[in-house]
């Protein structure tokens, strides 16, 4: 049993991992098949004293015993690994009865619902555009101003929300259009190599969520950093950051893909300084480039905070003994609430529809956002946490723990278990 478990662990984790291939129809088979993911004994799961109440043992006197946590919780752990095992093979039930809801509803949907609302957000940002640049060429500061925050939103609903979309082939059921948009959005727009982008995001962030040294958001943290500078001025460097990144994980790739990614992000950013001088009418590169800079900058305060604040802080998970997926995406993902500046921006399902995107991960923005009170209620229904959590509250969160959440963590202070 021990070895046909590992085999199918295996053969799923590869499965999960293909990337934009995995979008579309078969996605359902696959997500049905996920469910099978862990069978192994006793679920050991690494975290802090927030997460989980312990399952330590109680001693004579009938106190609970709180010395070396591995000594005294392991023991505990493989005596119920019987009724962990069931509990389990149950969770695995629940994640393939809340598919054939979700489906049903996908299945009841038109395409309007299931790809038309974004795909018509993403050509507003677009048709944004030309406005956007002619209002930079102002000398009115208001005029000026309102051109900031027109391009800034274009901006961030382009590089954020399609290339999000694009990362998943949500934009299209066709593997062969999924692959242009992820070039499209991810290389020429958003100024990073597609390859690395759908790597990052697909094969390690929901392959592994808050899976301890994969999927835990460790790559935005910055620990030699004091907090209000992580927090407030750091993310205003994402816009020169992200290409800079991009040129060095080039040499990483084929000669084929490193060249397109390399004249696809230089076309991008030229495009956009051209159009700043020649539309726009700036006199100078260096003033261009500014301009560029803040119009790209405009969301990365928020941008980086939702990327911290949806996993870290929840509960870790040992990359050794992982517990099924139904458990792991609703202990380790938490949803923001309804922000129509964010809503519109980054989508749905970065904001307040968090959970249902990583249980559902190539569903589009819109309908994460449909099927959100059939998984909230069905999660509910079976006591599993749907974990929600207000963006002010989250902020307060990192800015009082930030160095036991982004400088040491994650903070493993004692073995727990799955209650």
């Amino acid at each position: 049993m021990e070895t046909l478990s590992d085999a199918v662990l295996q053969r799923e984790e590869a499965e999960a991992q293909r990337g934009i291939g995995d979008a579309g129809e078969r996605s359902w088979k696959n997500l049905e098949r996920k469910s099978s993911f862990q069978e192994g004994a006793g679920q050991e799961i690494p975290g802090n004293e927030r997460q989980f109440q312990d399952l330590s043992l109680p001693n004579e006197a009938g106190e609970s015993k709180k010395g070396n946590a591995e000594e005294e919780m392991v023991p505990a752990l493989v005596h119920r690994s019987g009724r962990y095992k069931g509990e389990e093979m149950q969770k695995e039930t629940v994640m393939m009865e809340l598919t054939g809801l979700v489906q049903k509803a996908v299945n009841e949907s038109s395409w309007w619902e299931r790809r038309g609302i974004d795909c018509a957000i993403l050509t507003a940002a677009f048709l944004s555009l030309p406005a956007g640049f002619l209002l930079l060429g102002c000398s009115q500061t208001l005029l000026f101003s309102l051109g900031i925050l027109v391009m800034g939103t274009a901006h961030a609903v382009i590089t954020v929300k399609g290339t999000h979309l694009a990362s998943h082939g949500s934009l299209s059921e066709s593997q062969a259009w999924g692959r242009f948009w992820a070039v499209f959005f991810i290389e020429l727009c958003g100024s990073f190599t597609a390859r690395a982008g759908v790597q990052a995001h697909i094969k390690v962030h929901h392959a592994h969520t808050n899976i301890i040294g994969l999927g835990d958001s460790s790559t935005w943290k910055l620990p030699f950093l004091p907090r209000y500078v992580y927090m407030f001025v750091a993310p205003l460097a994402v816009p020169v950051i992200t290409p800079v990144v991009a040129f060095g994980l080039l040499k990483d790739l084929s000669m084929g893909i490193a060249l397109r990614a390399l004249c696809m992000i230089t076309l991008g950013l030229y495009s956009q300084y051209w159009l700043l001088l020649h539309l726009s009418g700036f006199q100078s590169p260096v003033s261009a480039l500014l301009c560029m800079l803040l119009c790209r900058a405009a969301f990365s305060l928020p941008y980086i905070h939702v990327n911290i604040f949806q996993h870290i802080g929840l509960p870790m998970f040992s990359p050794s003994r992982r517990p099924s997926r139904i458990h792991q995406m609703t202990h380790g993902v938490l949803n923001l609430p309804r922000n129509p500046l964010l809503d519109w921006t980054f989508g749905h399902s970065l904001i307040n529809c968090h959970v249902e995107h990583h249980l559902f991960p190539f569903l589009s923005d819109h309908m994460c956002l449909k099927v959100k009170p059939i998984v909230s209620r069905y999660l509910r229904e079976k006591r599993l946490p749907y974990q929600e959590d207000g963006y002010l509250s989250r902020l307060r969160l990192f800015l009082r723990e930030y160095e036991e959440l982004m400088v040491l963590a994650p903070p493993i202070t004692e073995l727990v278990g799955i209650q």
